[in-house]
């Protein structure tokens, strides 16, 4: 079996222990190196090519956006997976700007990390559930204030009902349950509006509100 090859990065010594023997007691990822700055994550990553680099945010010397920035340019295909304390909608932006492909809170369960690395390894993308109500809560505030009406205003309430559930944090089944529909029909909404508004997936969705200006980089 091919494992998940990570390169840690963190300046705690106790964390990237603590992550380190996590990952080792998985089958199926191993940690081929162990940094505590961002010049020596943006060096061993560019001599080992891991296929995930689980970079922290607050680094000695240049920040982990930084040598998240770094990285990208010189290897356009890397997968880097942001693990940070801070739950700022800025650090989000900033590091989905610099190409990382994830952004994971420290204070999540084991088995979020877990689930994230996976994601990101497959070529997908993972925002932290919290971030993700953040920002679609944010999109919805902006299109019902008339930024963006023309895609907005294309949903079926119906849709827009759905959209609202998601905004929220909630699975297809709790809104199914809620909505006194079946899941399948929840999908279905969930596709609907998705493809009214030109868009895939949830990273979709932050692409597009940061290109159209429904989310400050700033707020």
């Amino acid at each position: 079996m091919d494992k998940i090859r990570v390169l840690l990065c963190d300046d705690h010594a106790m964390v990237r222990q603590g992550i380190a023997a996590l990952l080792a007691s998985q089958p199926d990822m191993e940690v081929v190196a162990q940094v505590s700055d961002g010049e020596n994550a943006v060096s061993e990553a560019i001599k080992l090519v891991p296929d995930i680099v689980l970079m922290d945010i607050g680094l000695p010397g240049i920040s982990g956006l930084e040598a998240t920035h770094q990285i990208m340019k010189s290897l356009p295909q890397q997968r880097v997976l942001i693990l940070t304390v801070h739950d700022r909608e800025d650090y989000l932006f900033q590091g989905l700007k610099a190409g990382a492909c994830g952004y994971v809170l420290k204070g999540a369960d084991a088995n979020d990390l877990l689930a994230a690395i996976h994601v990101v390894y497959r070529g997908d993308m993972f925002i932290y559930p919290s971030m993700i109500r953040k920002l679609i809560a944010d999109f919805l505030k902006r299109a019902q204030t008339g930024e963006g009406r023309d895609d907005y205003s294309n949903l079926t309430d119906r849709e827009r009902e759905v959209l609202h559930y998601i905004a929220d944090g909630k699975t297809t089944i709790s809104i199914a349950d809620d909505l006194h529909l079946s899941p399948h029909t929840v999908r279905s909404h969930r596709e609907n509006l998705m493809k009214k508004l030109n868009l895939h997936s949830k990273a979709e969705l932050i692409k597009y509100a940061l290109r159209h200006g429904f989310l400050d980089s700033d707020s």
